[in-house]
Parts: C-alpha cells; sequence; structure tokens
C-alpha cells in the first residue's frame, strides 16, 4: 500500500471547513493509501492548545487507521500581525524539523492557505522523484485584501510571491471553486487542476415534520463566529418581526455576540453554542430555514456549509454574492439575497412562509444534494490523478 502523507493547519477535533474537508480526504483515502497527517497540536478557533494537549511539544497517534502526528506551534488568535507572523513560523520550523528527522512519502497532499506554511512545505519538499499535490481553500492573500485583514504593501507582496512560487511547483492543484482555478491560470499553466469541492461526507438524519407552535420562521445558523461570516452584523441587522434567529458554534465574535444577545434581551436570538458534528446535525434539522451569510464577497470562495446544509435537506437562504450564489441557484436549494444588502435580505426572509417548508421540500433538497453532491463520487475521480 503506497504513502500519502497529507500536512495541514487544521484537523479535528478542530472545528470548521478545513479541518472537515482534510479529515473526510484522509478517511476516503485511506482505504487504498496509508495516510499519515501532519498537523499542529490542537488550537483553533480559540488560539490556544487544547487541554488535553497542554504541555505537550509534539503528539503521535492512530485513530482509524490513520496516523496523527502533532507539532507544536505558538498558537494565538492576536491581531497583531508580527504575533500572527511568529505563530505561523513557529508551524513552519517544526514542520523542517519533522522533514529532516522523517522519511516523507513520495506523495505529498498540501493544505493551502496559511501560504507560509505551504511554501515551507513545498520549498523543502521539493523532488523529481516527488508528486507534490496543492490544495487551496482561498485565495490567499487576494481574500485577506478582501476581508481587510490586509493591505497592498511589502508584506503583501512578498505573500503574492509566495502564491506564484506554490502555484508554479506544485505538481498538482485540488481547487474548491471554478474562480479559483481560473485565478490559478492567470499565474501558471504547469500543473494539473482538479476542482475538488468541500462535499461533507455524513451520516444523514432522519427528517422530521416538525409541528408548527407559532408563526415565526425559525433560522439556523451553526459553524464558525468569525468575521469573515459577519454574524454579529447579522445579528444588528436582521428584522425579527416574525422570526426566531438560532446560532450554534464559536469563534472570535463569539463574545461579541453573546454580549449584544445580552444587552438585547427583547430580540428573539438563541445563543446555543458549539456541538460536535453529529450532535448538531440531528438538531438543525429541525429548522425551517438555514442562512449562509459573508460579510463581504470573497472571490474564490464557495461556502461548504452550501452542500452540508443541503444534504441535511435545509432550505438555504445565501447571502455572499458569487460561485455559492451560482450553485444556490442552479440546484434550487432555497433563496438568494443580494450579497451585502441587508433591505434584500429581510425582504426575502419576510417572503418566506412557513406553508412552504414542507417534508417534501426537504426531502427534494436532499436527494438533490445526494445526487449532484456525491463525496465518493468525486473521490474516485481524484484517485485517478494524485
Amino acid at each position: 500500500m503506497q504513502d500519502i502523507m497529507i500536512i495541514t493547519s487544521y484537523y479535528p477535533p478542530e472545528i470548521g471547513a478545513a479541518s472537515n474537508r482534510i479529515y473526510h480526504l484522509a478517511e476516503g483515502l485511506k482505504n487504498e493509501y496509508s495516510i499519515r497527517i501532519v498537523t499542529p497540536l490542537p488550537n483553533y478557533p480559540t488560539g490556544k492548545i487544547f487541554s488535553e494537549y497542554k504541555g505537550q511539544f509534539k503528539s503521535k497517534s492512530t485513530k482509524s487507521g490513520i496516523e496523527v502526528n502533532r507539532l507544536w506551534l505558538y498558537a494565538s488568535v492576536s491581531k497583531n500581525k508580527f504575533v500572527r507572523l511568529f505563530a505561523m513560523l513557529s508551524y513552519s520550523f517544526s514542520l523542517i524539523w519533522f522533514f529532516i528527522w522523517n522519511k516523507i512519502p513520495n506523495r505529498v497532499i498540501v493544505q493551502s492557505p496559511p501560504l507560509l506554511v505551504s511554501f515551507t512545505c513545498l520549498f523543502f519538499l521539493r523532488s523529481k522523484q516527488r508528486k507534490l499535490i496543492l490544495n487551496v481553500s482561498d485565495l490567499w492573500p487576494s481574500a485577506g485584501l478582501e476581508l481587510g485583514a490586509l493591505k497592498k504593501g511589502f508584506g503583501y507582496s512578498v505573500l503574492k510571491k509566495l502564491e506564484r512560487f506554490n502555484y508554479k511547483n506544485a505538481d498538482l492543484i485540488m481547487g474548491q471553486s471554478n474562480e479559483i482555478l481560473t485565478h490559478i491560470k492567470t499565474i501558471t499553466t504547469e500543473p494539473q487542476l482538479f476542482l475538488y469541492r468541500n462535499y461533507p461526507d455524513i451520516t444523514l438524519p432522519q427528517l422530521i415534520e416538525e409541528e408548527v407552535n407559532n408563526n415565526k420562521l425559525k433560522i439556523v445558523y451553526a459553524g464558525l463566529l468569525g468575521v469573515a461570516q459577519g454574524i454579529l452584523k447579522l445579528c444588528e441587522e436582521l428584522d425579527f418581526k416574525n422570526i426566531e434567529f438560532h446560532i450554534y458554534g464559536s469563534g472570535a465574535e463569539e463574545e461579541l455576540i453573546k454580549n449584544y444577545i445580552k444587552s438585547r434581551p427583547d430580540l428573539p436570538i438563541i445563543f446555543h453554542g458549539r456541538l460536535d458534528r453529529k450532535a448538531l446535525h440531528n438538531v438543525i434539522t429541525a429548522y425551517d430555514v438555514a442562512v449562509i451569510p459573508l460579510l463581504n464577497r470573497i472571490y474564490g470562495s464557495v461556502p461548504s456549509k452550501i452542500f452540508e446544509y443541503a444534504k441535511l435537506g435545509l432550505p438555504i437562504v445565501y447571502f455572499g454574492g458569487g460561485e455559492g450564489e451560482d450553485i444556490v441557484k442552479e440546484n434550487k436549494l432555497g433563496w438568494i439575497a443580494e450579497e451585502g444588502n441587508y433591505l434584500h435580505l429581510n425582504k426575502v426572509i419576510g417572503s418566506i412562509k412557513n406553508s412552504e417548508i414542507t417534508i417534501e421540500r426537504k426531502a427534494q433538497i436532499r436527494a438533490t444534494a445526494l445526487t449532484r453532491f456525491d463525496f465518493h463520487e468525486q473521490l474516485d475521480s481524484l484517485k485517478q490523478v494524485i
């Protein structure tokens, strides 16, 4: 059985799309390849090493046939750019040390971003005998510029050079959107390109028809509570006349959201905190509609929640623009609100009637997702090229 090493900055028990994507990829490949994961000690999204790993410099374990090597890093969610840089450098140094003392297989999959980490891997692991596969989930640094996390200048120009180096030195690039692959083609045509969506491989809970005990539409958001998602802004802008808003998750805006809810007890906003993924799936199918917002349109980004909510049978209100909007429209997964237009978002939500949210409609959305967002079919295609 051939070996594949997957190098990532995120892996369970961490939460989020990046962690789930790599986990499902590893699980899908393990029957045909011997999989080794290399990842930091878990710390995301809190920026603190998880309690069960505190005091450890490294950790090695095997679960479900997958070897997981966890390396030291300086964990932080500081907004100070020098602290963030040191955190990324610390993981890069740990990776270099790992490369020196461990045998590296002939196939390596590297998650990008972070750019500095992926650059470290592609720079030190280049070899004519080795196939380097870059899994690109976001277009940094341009996405950072759109989010306001980066500004044009010396640092941005350095990141652009790292991005260019990474694309040019990969043998195969997996991109989560057509926009990502289009962008890469403007830089290089050397690597093979493969569209690899964030399709989840999940156990589907039973669809249950809930009794309507009031006229309020129950809207749910479940996921990271970061700046990009803009859930605090959503709480401030939603018209709560005929809706309830339920929030699950954790992240940088968590305390701000909780404080806002505390300051506005008159609003029907309920914060449920963080649940493990299986428990979450069993809970959120009872809601009427799931909202998928982005604070700003990010070129190349397609939220994985589109595919996850669809498989769960949840109608979607999509509020993020771009390629994700096209996917929701084409597959008739729900409603579209103009990106950044909260007046239009409220108008769209106000037009949704409880009578439209039937178990038949949820079943149809699930059937569409199972046909068009097939994780195993996509994985079989990937196996042909790696």
